[in-house]
């Protein structure tokens, strides 16, 4: 997709997503400042006069801040190369030619590339420089226009739909990832694939499905508590996450029963919700379309999105609870105690924070 499209544009709702991220990041585990209280050891990573990169077809932009968040990525090609640095170097150039001549970018669209060897490698020019500094970096297209402006992505070399990445390039990643959240003050919940911005396959089942261990070993290198994430809550599931859904669907105004079955109907609202709030429509409920989703709750609301509160403290986190949508007395002092045993700000409110922690 050229620069100049949609997916280069900051919208408002992408200034108002890029905020709630950071917002999400500093309510888990630790606040951001704690994230910078560990340093990992600084992995090596090849820059782009390395590997020989063609100069951008015109100046890279540079955001005058940090990112909040990282898109974790696969390339989709073969699993069966060498694991050399030679290798590496090949693919870093065939990713920038393909971006370039093909997709009309400047350059190569990711931040970062690992090789299936466990090389890391500079993508996109001026992406070492601006993570070494740690205060800024050099926007990106890589997932879209809701997380191009906030995230850095990392190409990891090989297909990860049924296969998990060799232990060299899983290392790296590690590596790479904490490094990065250590540089930049992300914490290490904030570390997402790219299906969870756009409608793709990528970044394969596999290595998908490993996102939490990814998050895990990451907060474990920076001494930090990993935290809660928003879930991926899509057609097939049956469970708490739908039913938690569904309320608050109903909430925004779909006629949908609230039976923890995510079926054609729960796809279907989710998509014109999705459509309604400038959202990709997919009819997946991932970290993009929860905080439009949500909607702050206190003592003498009503309604479903206070039906869906009860529901949760009540069949997920053991705090008996009537369901009966009036957020009255014994709702609040539950919530003050759920919010006390996250370790959170109690205040008897549930806003964004306390959201995350109920449903990630």
């Amino acid at each position: 997709m050229p620069e100049n499209t949609p997916e280069h544009a900051v919208t408002r709702r992408t200034v108002l997503y890029g905020g709630l991220t950071v917002a999400a990041g500093a309510a888990i585990g630790g606040a951001l400042p704690s994230v910078a209280a560990a340093a990992p050891a600084t992995p090596r990573i090849h820059s782009t006069s390395e590997w020989g990169a063609r100069p951008p077809s015109s100046p890279v932009q540079l955001n005058g801040y940090r990112p909040t968040f990282i898109v974790v990525h696969h390339t989709a090609t073969s699993n069966s190369v060498s694991d050399t640095v030679s290798r590496a170097y090949t693919l870093a150039r065939a990713i920038q030619n393909h971006h370039m001549d093909v997709k009309g970018w400047i350059d190569s669209g990711q931040q970062f590339t690992i090789s299936r060897g466990g090389h890391i490698l500079e993508g996109r020019s001026r992406s070492l420089e601006t993570l070494r500094g740690g205060t800024r970096f050099v926007y990106g297209s890589h997932a879209g226009g809701s997380a191009n402006p906030y995230s850095i992505g990392i190409e990891n070399e090989g297909t990860y739909t049924s296969v998990a990445p060799p232990a060299a390039l899983y290392d790296s990643l590690v590596a790479f990832c904490a490094h990065a959240c250590h540089q930049y003050g992300i914490a290490a919940s904030q570390i997402f694939g790219h299906r969870d911005y756009m409608s793709t396959a990528c970044p394969g089942d596999r290595l998908y499905a490993m996102l939490p261990q990814l998050r895990a070993d990451v907060a474990d290198l920076l001494g930090t508590d990993p935290g809660p994430v928003w879930p991926t809550v899509r057609r097939g599931a049956a469970n708490e996450n739908v039913r938690t859904v569904q309320y608050l669907l109903r909430q925004h105004g779909a006629t949908i029963t609230v039976d923890g079955q995510f079926g054609p109907a729960t796809e279907t609202a989710v998509k014109t919700f999705q459509g309604d709030n400038g959202l990709v429509a997919d009819g997946v409920v991932g970290p993009k379309t929860w905080p439009e989703l949500i909607l702050s709750r206190r003592r003498g609301d009503s309604g479903e999105a206070v039906r869906a509160i009860q529901r949760r403290l009540d069949a997920v986190h053991g705090i008996p609870m009537t369901v009966d949508g009036q957020f009255g007395p014994a709702t609040e002092t539950g919530v003050r105690q759920f919010q006390t045993a996250q370790r959170i700000s109690v205040d008897g409110v549930v806003g964004p924070q306390s959201w995350l922690h109920l449903v990630g």
